[in-house]
């Protein structure tokens, strides 16, 4: 349905009229702009204070339409304490505490041109009441029921406490969410839930299962959701949270189990409920929110999207590819939130940065034609689809990690390779190893690369600006105030030579081989049978690079080490990688692609900005 404000703009009462415009114009003086901050009940007591949290909703909209308002919405909980974007930015408020600077472009560039920005604090957060629970129900319905306030379903407050009821009457009900990182997460949550109005989302960089962030197939990451809590929380004073970061402290326990708390968490598994369309964006090599976040959740979609994979780390494309990100998101925002037939929807589905700043449209994601390949490990070091015979071992060091395994692994991993390749072949996917292992302690952990032997140049997304440096030199994207300009600086590729690219990267708790609920005691000299998953990728390795697989134990790089590490001996003829290839490899075979819904996920580093 056609909303108010494209019913304005093709009126003539603001724009020109001559002709219809193919999509919303700058015809709204941004300075002349409503700025409010409502608080929504979001019908929980995170805090046990006996009231019901109030969510701060931080709103600029344009002053001359009071109804038919479309909105894009970023929930986060970095508005006071880390900030948005590649300049950190936060949001500032008057003497009187109305909001003066709204983070990131999209109230410059969007307000002139119709829509509301609302900029939601989750509960805990900023201005809001409550505690964060880190991906869990409060932060979902900090979301969700600001998209049911703008809809008339909830109760929005002109303050923290007390304060007159305010509806929402000027809101079309049309919401697109967008948000990187943590944000991007929240709207994955919220369309997981499949409420009525949301209507797009964006989810940048973004967690689709927080189990993934954290563990993966049983092993951890060092680090926990009570830590995030507390940060994000530092900067909201008066609300006792103590009893949330207990809960969360509780239910992340110290091994690799999939427990109840995560099940809340896991929005992969509901995205059956997503009614929104989804436009994503990851980098491939993002080693925060590492990829098997956006290949799962992308397979388990049913709904109109459409992906960008950069070879970025944590970056937001406004960072690499700054003016075709900003007319895509017009254009997807036009047709989903204002209903403009633009065709946006149409086309490839896919645009993968090939090499810095060179990029391919692809028809799909994963590649049409890429067939889910096994390839086993030969007693020679050979990577093949012929059968296999025979052992071999490493001896686990949980003090190298993969640079050395590619490098010089001594002892610490096997290397597997393909040899050189007489055409190119393309991973497009996500890949699964299958391990026959027997430990010699009572504890093991067992981790796999996929590796692209090969000289190239790349994006140093190991660097400080993963992938992007930063000039002082800017760009302007909308209309600008003295408190709130539309001007951010020019980023450049980073790029560096390297003679070989990680492409994939997956861990595992062997003790977890039958269960990811339920760790199970290893018997040294018995041999268990695992399989786990490999980050989701799309990688060309060319003609003349080899592909590997690389198997050790412990990848100090990730994951913390086994109470006693070991020798673990590996069975080869029960020993496989299923990659998802275009293309053939010396020999190889090919079967039906692996079904992967009945594993659980995988991944997660500390800062997740």
């Amino acid at each position: 349905m056609v909303s108010g404000i494209l019913a304005v703009l093709l009126s003539g009462t603001v724009a020109p009229a001559a002709a219809a415009p193919a999509g919303s114009e700058p015809v709204y003086d941004y300075a002349k702009a409503v700025r409010e901050t409502v608080w929504v009940d979001i019908g929980r007591d995170g805090d046990g204070d006996g009231r019901s949290d109030r969510v701060a909703a931080d709103i600029v909209r344009p002053g001359e339409v009071t109804s038919g308002v479309p909105v894009i919405m970023d929930a986060s909980p970095y508005y006071s304490c880390c900030g948005r974007g590649n300049e950190s930015e936060l949001k500032t408020y008057d003497s009187a505490g109305k909001p003066v600077k709204f983070p990131l472009f999209y109230d410059n560039y969007f307000v002139p041109r119709g829509y509301a920005v609302v900029q939601v604090d989750l509960a805990g957060t900023n201005r809001s009441a409550g505690c964060a629970d880190v991906g869990g129900p409060s932060d979902v319905d900090s979301a969700r029921k600001v998209v049911d306030w703008l809809n008339g379903r909830a109760t929005g407050y002109s303050a923290k406490t007390g304060g007159s009821a305010v509806t929402a009457g000027w809101s079309s009900g049309n919401v697109g969410m967008i948000g990187k990182s943590y944000d991007g997460t929240i709207a994955n949550g919220v369309a997981a839930t499949g409420v009525a109005g949301l209507k797009t989302i964006v989810p940048i960089s973004a967690i689709s299962s927080w189990y993934d962030y954290y563990r993966s197939d049983g092993a951890t990451f060092g680090f926990n959701p009570d830590g995030l809590a507390r940060t994000v929380e530092a900067r909201n004073g008066g609300q006792n949270c103590s009893a949330q970061n207990q809960a969360l402290a509780a239910g992340a326990t110290a091994n690799g189990d999939y427990g109840p708390l995560w099940a809340a968490r896991d929005y992969a598994a509901n995205a059956r409920n997503v009614r929104a369309s989804v436009l994503l964006s990851h980098g491939v090599n993002d080693l925060n929110v590492k990829t098997i976040h956006f290949g799962q959740w992308w397979d388990a979609l049913t709904v109109e999207k459409k992906i960008w994979l950069s070879q970025t780390g944590h970056v937001d494309p406004f960072d690499y590819r700054r003016a075709d990100w900003v007319d895509l998101l017009h254009r997807w925002f036009d047709h989903y939130l204002l209903g403009v037939d633009n065709g946006v929807q149409n086309g490839p589905q896919a645009s993968v940065e090939r090499q810095p700043d060179q990029w391919a449209d692809q028809a799909r994601y994963p590649a049409v034609n890429a067939v889910a390949t096994t390839l086993r490990p030969g007693a020679g070091g050979t990577l093949g689809t012929a059968a296999s015979s025979g052992t071999a071992s490493f001896t686990d060091n949980p003090n190298v990690g993969e640079d050395t395994w590619v490098t010089s692994p001594g002892s610490a991993a096997l290397t597997y390779s393909t040899g050189t390749l007489t055409s190119d072949l393309q991973v497009s996917g996500t890949s699964s190893v299958t391990v026959t292992a027997t430990p010699g302690t009572s504890s093991a952990r067992v981790s796999a690369l996929l590796v692209d032997l090969g000289a190239a140049t790349i994006r140093n997304f190991g660097g400080s600006g993963e992938g992007i440096k930063t000039g002082t030199a800017e760009n302007c994207w909308g209309s600008s105030t003295s408190g709130d300009d539309a001007c951010y600086r020019i980023t450049s590729a980073d790029v560096k030579k390297v003679s070989y690219t990680i492409l994939s990267r997956g861990w595992a708790d062997l003790a977890n081989y039958a269960s990811l609920s339920q760790e199970r005691p290893l018997t040294p000299g018995t041999a268990y049978t695992m399989t786990f998953r490999l980050a989701s990728t799309d990688h060309i390795v060319p003609r003349g690079h080899a592909l590997a697989l690389i198997i050790g134990g412990t990848d100090g790089s990730f994951i913390r080490g086994p109470a006693q590490p070991g020798r673990v001996t590996l069975d080869l003829a029960r020993t496989s990688v299923s990659v998802p290839l275009l293309g053939i490899p010396p020999a190889a075979t090919t079967h039906p692609a692996r079904d992967t819904a009945a594993f659980v996920p995988s991944a997660g580093r500390a800062d997740l900005r």
